[in-house]
């Protein structure tokens, strides 16, 4: 049965404009129907809290604040929200409606996408986040479900319930808040607690590519809190192990933006999508094809062509046209019923086409004799070959001017040069005035200018991100050494020669020094010193104290140290040294009991830790006439009750 049909919301009007038609999703947080906008007469997506959630302030400012996130953004791949209300006990929001389906839906149905249909999604998205980004927003639900793919073609990243301000963000409200997002995607940092800002939003995002590539998230556990746990603890793998064949500039892509460290990742979207752009341009057209990578199951059916991003030429993503994405663009090519041009009319006269036909055939045989001496001329003749145009040094474009005009095709390449300023040749293949075949090819070498590369900043690094990252540079590892440091923490690098940011040489090498925490020093004695003085000689060492207990002692004098933790040996400087101190003697106040009954009396002292001794008079009436001792004693103490 439809649950629709049971839903009291549909078929209502809320706040006498919005008609709630069919459901369309249900989440965690709300429900999601196609609903009508009867002032302006358009469908709209209505999002209604859960009715629970509405009696909850915090969860209704958390939905109120979708809508606000949302408001602030302009973007053709943001779901736009268009109204914010309430209906009596319903909380909503009015959105854009997309005719489509979730990119859930295709990885669902498709499994992996092919490189370029991947980066084709993924552009998408990082424009969508990179204009929230540049708004101060941070997006924290990055997922498959919150990829809209519409059937004209469009792509939108909607939900932007647990966006924040990124300047705002406190690490408590990102804790409270992590486990809201979808944990196969929620990056370490906010797993730890820590502030979420944009590089969490590009973690997601390279998750996101990851699984588009290979079909299935990086990590799997029993339960979200194992799942997690492995995005604090392990690497995200290269998707070339999942799906082999895959280039080494995607693994690069997708590790970099999936670092567990925030500071290697891009600093935000834009910065991602400028690396997207870079590594499709730097790929051929079977990399992006996935031909290598097993990803062409689809490649007999119908195709739709897609313009690639970050290409200006005429390269083409091809995918399904039935598939999960089609209407992304429309078809081109020929109208298979289109007829032909030029063909002569029916009904001319036989004796004409007769003599026009004898005509034609002289006309061909000069032309084919002027064609072959024209061909022994050029194939095999004087016209056959012609020399290489010396162009070394010059610009690019003039370079090729001159090589075309010799009749010849450039071929364009490049490569680092010390000598040579960029954009200008190194050096042709052939060389230059070597002969060669007319309308042959000339490959010619540009320079890319001096090979440089920035010396990496390694502060706050442990050694193997050090080294990781200076390789990754073209750079190479230099002498590591330690020292004391009070204020980096162990392992973690205190500085680096040449600093950061510094232009070197590929090959150069970069040193760096690695802390050793805080200098050890000597933990002296402070037992039989009062609280004050052991805090004096502890803290004259850089050490502090930290009372951890109180004992009673009868030899050692209340407000002295009894024992220490450690009693010896080194700490670093900063350390804790955990002391007791006596509260000296246990005392007990014995209270004066004459001329109580022997028993009440009796049982009194004994209640406040004391003992007693009756001496009894061999007659009397049983009530205690006098005690040895009344006010402080020990506890434990005996005191002599006489009783008459």
């Amino acid at each position: 049965m439809d649950t629709t049909l049971r839903d009291p919301l549909v078929g209502q009007v809320l706040d006498g404009r919005y008609r709630v038609g069919s459901r369309v999703a249900r989440g965690g947080m709300a429900t999601v129907y196609l609903g009508m906008d009867l002032r302006l007469d358009r469908p709209v997506a209505l999002k209604v809290l859960h009715t629970h959630l509405a009696q909850d302030e915090e969860a209704v400012a958390r939905f109120i604040q979708e809508a606000k996130s949302a408001a602030r953004l302009s973007h053709p791949n943001v779901v736009a929200v268009y109204d914010q209300g309430r209906d009596g006990p319903t909380v909503f929001l009015a959105m854009e409606f997309i005719e489509g389906r979730t990119l859930r839906d295709v990885l669902r149905g498709r499994h992996p996408l092919r490189p370029r249909e991947a980066f084709g999604v993924l552009e998408a998205v990082l424009a969508a986040l990179g204009a929230a980004h540049a708004a101060g927003l941070v997006h924290r639900d990055v997922k498959p479900e919150n990829v809209l793919l519409a059937d004209d073609g469009r792509i939108k990243v909607a939900d932007f319930g647990l966006a924040r301000v990124s300047s705002a963000t406190s690490t408590n409200s990102a804790a409270a808040g992590q486990f809201l997002a979808t944990v196969g995607y929620v990056a370490p940092e906010r797993v730890r607690g820590e502030t979420a800002d944009a590089r969490s939003d590009v973690y997601s995002a390279g998750i996101l590519l990851y699984e588009m590539l290979t079909g299935e998230q990086p990590f799997h556990g029993e339960d979200a809190v194992n799942v997690a746990f492995q995005h604090v603890n392990t690497d995200v793998p290269p998707p070339s192990a999942r799906v082999p064949g895959l280039a080494a500039d995607i693994d690069a892509l997708v590790l970099r933006a999936t670092s567990r460290e925030p500071a290697v990742r891009p600093a935000d979207a834009t910065a991602f999508l400028r690396e997207l752009h870079r590594v499709a341009q730097q790929l051929s057209e079977a990399e992006l094809d996935g031909a290598e990578a097993g990803l062409r199951g689809e490649a007999d059916q119908p195709t739709q062509r897609v313009a690639l991003p970050g290409r200006h030429d005429t390269r083409v993503v091809t995918m399904p046209a039935d598939g999960p994405l089609a209407g992304l663009a429309g078809l081109d090519g020929l109208d298979p019923g289109q007829a032909p041009e030029g063909l002569p009319p029916d009904g001319e006269p036989a004796a004409r086409r007769s003599r026009r036909g004898v005509i034609i055939l002289a006309l061909l045989l000069l032309v084919a004799a002027a064609l072959g001496v024209g061909g022994w001329w050029i194939g095999a003749g004087p016209g056959a070959w012609t020399s290489t145009p010396p162009v070394i040094d010059m610009t690019s474009a003039a370079a090729q001017a001159k090589i075309q005009a010799a009749g010849l095709t450039p071929q364009l390449r490049q490569a680092y040069s010390e000598t040579v300023a960029a954009g200008h040749v190194i050096s042709t293949q052939p060389p230059p005035n070597a002969r060669v075949h007319r309308h042959g090819t000339v490959v010619v070498l540009l320079s890319r200018g001096k090979e440089r590369y920035a010396a990496p900043k390694l502060s706050g690094m442990s050694e193997a991100q050090a080294r990781a990252a200076i390789t990754k540079d073209n750079l190479n590892v230099g002498q590591v050494s330690t020292a004391y440091s009070d204020t980096v923490p162990t392992g973690e690098v205190i500085s680096q020669d040449p600093p950061a940011g510094t232009s070197l040489k590929r090959g150069t090498a970069v040193s760096f020094v690695l802390s050793r925490g805080p200098q050890p020093v000597q933990v002296p004695d402070v037992t039989g010193k009062t609280l004050a003085e052991a805090t004096t000689t502890l803290g004259a060492v850089g050490l502090s104290a930290d009372v951890t207990g109180q004992q009673f002692s009868d030899t050692v004098p209340k407000g002295v140290v009894i024992s220490q933790d450690p009693s010896g040996g080194t700490l670093g400087k900063g350390s804790t040294v955990s002391l007791v101190v006596s509260k000296g003697p246990d005392l007990v106040t014995v209270p004066n009991v004459v001329g109580e009954p022997i028993a009440q009396a009796t049982a009194l002292l004994q209640s406040i830790g004391v003992k007693v001794n009756v001496v009894r008079a061999p007659f009397g009436s049983g009530r205690v006439y006098a005690q040895s001792v009344t006010g402080p004693v020990k506890r434990g103490s005996t005191v002599t009750l006489y009783v008459v």
